[in-house]
């Protein structure tokens, strides 16, 4: 029988104060949530009002020097932690005592489908985590958008978790209903749904060779080239054919995910001289003071209303603080992304330079974390239109002199490739990839087949059959 002993453990853990909770919480809000949220807190703070604009007397005088003395200005997004209440270690995870991530509020949204089920299902704290990572990163046809390097930053640092437990998660959450969601493209959505099936469905096999091998041979119906790369017989070949045609191959349609929403810029973007100015939406600026009424009941005060009228107090100065912050951070990300992207704003996308988002985490001295939060769902206000901030990164294609060159910039080039072709002889894949290598770009020909696609442009063969029937139409 073992004997009872003491064993002494040290132990780290990162603990959240609710300061740096809230702060994390208003930098991933867009306009819309920000203002429904702080209509929130001034309900239930009767020590905040709005400021209409008049004099606001001695006391709110004093509270603003107050305000500005203690305001977070050298407050640390990342390492912060005064307190520990909202903390658990339940399961390895985390838990933000309800501050659930903000959800499409239209019935019977994809979204509001996929949590229900992740609620239901036997995730971990972690997990769950990272499955509404992946969820918030959906398109409205159900596809992820964001790399798993990119849910694994906006995870962090309250959860650091590596790219292979993102993955897995990931492939849990394409087995959700519908299956294929959360898938990265087409063909991956296609494979999902066909792994799912029985092992004895009549074509499968044949199916999923298909879809992972020759996706482009079945988009042009080429039942002969098909045929001989499998070895299968025709029919062999037509059953798995109609298989993958059963299957859907843009899981979120059939959820009504789409609303009329009216896009207002968080940040306008404007030429004064020679220079690029940044300047914030004046509602990001809602106007906050200490009512003058409580101020002076908290002086004369005692017991336990004087210690309501402190908690509130803190929590007011927490906000305007964490507003502040706010502000500040996304001026910073914006100019540093208009810094990067000059080129952009000069020339077009055909200028657009490489930009991920450690680039503006190192140049502004902050986690990726805070710029992939302060960047999602805010918009810029440009001379060349209105742009999500995630809209300047893109990844790099490196060129023959050991540069690299924007994902972006390449596709604008591929456009104006596309748009001054021949009409009686169009262009494949390959010639477009030579054609880019000319101008010292190295794309290979997949990549290029796959940004035409990004484009809404069909193939070579495509077009030239569109070319025959407009020259057949007059």
């Amino acid at each position: 029988m073992a004997e009872p002993s003491l064993q002494l453990r040290l132990a780290q853990k990162l603990a959240l104060s609710p300061q740096l909770q809230q702060a994390i919480r208003l930098l991933q809000l867009n306009r819309i949530e920000l203002r429904e949220y702080i209509q929130e807190v001034l309900d239930a703070n009767p020590i905040l009002e709005r400021d209409e604009g008049e004099g606001a007397g001695d006391a709110a005088d004093d509270a603003g020097a107050e305000r500005k003395e203690e305001s977070l200005e050298d407050y640390d997004w990342e390492t912060e932690s005064l307190g520990s209440e909202q903390w658990t270690e339940t399961g390895g995870g985390y838990d933000f005592d309800g501050e659930a991530q903000i959800a499409d509020s239209s019935e019977g949204s994809l979204l509001d489908h996929l949590l229900w089920q992740i609620n239901l299902a036997h995730f971990s704290p972690t997990d769950t985590a990272i499955a509404q990572a992946i969820i918030y990163g959906l398109d409205e046809d159900g596809f992820l958008q964001e790399s798993l390097a990119e849910i694994r930053a906006s995870l962090a640092p309250e959860l650091l978790v590596a790219e292979d437990e993102v993955l897995a998660v990931l492939h849990r959450v394409q087995r959700l209903e519908p299956v294929g969601v959360a898938s990265r493209d087409t063909a991956e959505c296609i494979r999902v749904q066909l792994s799912a099936l029985p092992g004895d469905t009549p074509g499968r096999e044949l199916a999923r060779r298909i879809a992972r091998d020759y996706l482009d041979l079945l988009a042009h119906h080429d039942i002969d080239e098909l045929r001989k790369r499998t070895g299968a017989r025709e029919e062999a070949v037509l059953e798995a054919i109609e298989l993958i045609q059963s299957l859907e191959p843009r899981p979120g349609s059939r959820y009504d995910n789409r609303r009329d929403e009216y896009l207002v810029p968080d940040v306008y973007v404007t030429r004064v001289d020679d220079e690029w100015r940044i300047t914030l939406n004046p509602e990001n600026e809602p106007g906050l003071r200490l009512n003058n009424y409580y101020i002076d009941l908290l002086r004369k005060s005692g017991g336990a209303d004087a210690d309501y009228l402190k908690g509130r107090l803190q929590e007011a100065r927490w906000l305007m603080s964490s507003l502040e912050l706010r502000n500040r951070t996304l001026m910073r990300v914006a100019q540093a992304i208009v810094d990067e992207q000059q080129g952009f704003l000069d020339q077009g996308e055909i200028a657009m330079q490489p930009l991920v988002l450690k680039d503006v985490a190192e140049r502004i001295g902050v986690h990726e974390s805070t710029v992939s939060r302060a960047t999602t769902r805010k918009y810029m206000l440009t001379p060349r239109g209105l742009f999500e901030l995630k809209y300047f990164f893109s990844s790099h294609v490196r060129t023959e002199r050991g540069g690299a060159v924007s994902a972006t910039a390449v596709k604008a080039r591929l456009q104006v490739l596309l748009e001054n072709e021949p009409p009686g002889k169009p262009l494949s894949d390959q010639d477009l990839s030579d054609l880019l290598r000319q101008t010292g770009i190295v794309v290979a020909r997949r990549t290029v087949a796959k940004y035409r696609e990004s484009l809404g442009i069909g193939s070579s063969s495509e077009r030239r059959r569109l070319y025959r029937l407009r020259a057949a139409t007059g």
